[in-house]
């Protein structure tokens, strides 16, 4: 009997032409909403209306992706985001901006699901590596479709929009085509095995807030999700307002940047992020471990928005985004497995739910702080504020043990 492929790289192909559509438009969003009349604040509600309807719809494709298998509720998610973006390359005022938005919003499931297939399919052990595959394909979309949004936007903002959608109707055909069915691969996780609850367990609704607090009273779950958070809100802060903040802040060849320039340097952040993941994530984890990895990048990160919000020169703005790479580049796939590792394998949808939870709550309210600031001309404070929240996560993650406690706590007791 032959021994079925490995998932990975299918879904590494659906997650990366997934991302590719989505980063093409990262650089001219902002421009493209300014065209309308949009405010940096008024930009910064556009990012966070996605994020609360992914929010409000998060847990109820997660149940539905439990029920019938990640596969079915990919599509569907995917198709909405090739219908989000149609709209969005034929939008004529910022109503259809927002709409093309919400759309996409409220059937963004897919990396939540991608995720949860991976811990489908892998052992505990092989997760931060097999995350990592997540973080490669982030690498490749920061490296590659930034570029191609920011060069195709010289023919107009519909063109680069029209790419995306190509592109995340490529990523329905990779899914239904290549990706294989994760109850196939493993069988004594699958339905049948598990009642009507899924493959990773019973995954919990919105409101339910008492069942979700009990995931936090159990400390190193507890941890690991604040850490996930703080991870997020920073991210947020960066990819929402860095177009604004480096529109007012730099210059190149006599004029502001646009587009094209914001492209370019979220490319530099992209290619760099492929060497960290391909080459060097899975090798520093298994020797040194999720939490001193976590601790590292936590540092590196704050320290590289710190730069940032002093940076008035193009190689102070290329060494914060170097530093931020090697920051941000291990933080996702650590922090990911150590979420996973501190639940059982029939909680797994749950926290991987609550974890995306927690990430829609960040893109909510961070694109709205930092789009605030920016329309104050508090450039410097906008960096500083993801700054802040990655210096927090430094502090959380060296003063607490693996356990969940605190350094000082077990200090005393011994």
């Amino acid at each position: 009997m032959s021994r079925p492929r490995s998932p990975l790289l299918p879904i590494f192909l659906v997650v990366l032409v997934d991302v590719l559509g989505m980063t093409i438009i990262y650089p001219l969003l902002p421009f493209y909403a300014e065209r309308y009349g949009a405010s940096p604040l008024v930009v910064g509600l556009l990012s966070s209306s996605y994020a609360l309807f992914q929010l409000i719809s998060g847990p109820i494709l997660g149940r539905l992706s439990d029920r019938f298998g990640r596969r079915p509720v990919l599509l569907v998610s995917q198709a909405g985001t090739f219908l989000g973006f149609l709209l969005l390359a034929n939008a004529g005022a910022l109503w259809m901006i927002f709409l093309s938005r919400i759309i996409d919003g409220a059937t963004a499931g897919n990396l939540t699901v991608a995720q949860a297939y991976i811990a489908d399919v892998t052992e505990a052990k092989d997760r931060a590596k097999s995350f990592a595959v997540i973080g490669i394909a982030f690498g490749i979309g920061f490296a590659v479709g930034p570029m191609l949004g920011g060069g195709l936007a010289h023919y107009g903002y519909a063109v680069p929009v029209y790419a995306a959608a190509g592109l995340s109707f490529a990523s329905i055909l990779a899914t239904a085509f290549v990706l294989p069915d994760e109850r196939t691969l493993r069988p004594e996780r699958s339905l049948a095995a598990s009642g009507d609850v899924g493959p990773t367990g019973r995954r919990l609704g919105m409101l339910e807030w008492s069942a979700y607090a009990a995931y936090f009273r159990r400390p190193a779950l507890a941890t690991s999700l604040v850490q996930f958070f703080l991870f997020a809100f920073a991210f947020a802060v960066f990819t929402s307002g860095f177009a604004l903040f480096a529109a007012r802040r730099f210059t190149w060849e006599g004029h502001a940047f646009r587009a094209p320039e914001v492209g370019y340097v979220f490319a530099y952040a992209g290619v760099l992020g492929i060497f960290i993941q391909g080459g060097l994530v899975g090798r520093v984890v298994r020797r040194f471990g999720e939490r001193p990895v976590a601790i590292a990048s936590f540092a590196l990160s704050a320290i590289a928005y710190a730069v940032l919000g002093w940076a008035a020169t193009l190689p102070l703005l290329f060494a914060s985004m170097t530093i931020a790479a090697f920051g941000t580049g291990p933080l996702r796939p650590a922090l990911t497995s150590l979420v996973s590792r501190n639940a059982s394998a029939s909680e797994q949808g749950v926290v991987m739910g609550l974890s995306q939870s927690l990430s829609s709550v960040a893109q909510i309210s961070a694109p709205i702080i930092g789009g605030w600031l920016i329309d104050r001309d508090l450039l410097s404070g906008w960096a500083w504020l993801a700054a802040g929240a990655m210096l927090l996560g430094t502090a959380l993650a060296f003063f607490t043990r693996a356990d969940g406690s605190t350094l000082g706590a077990a200090t005393a007791a011994a």
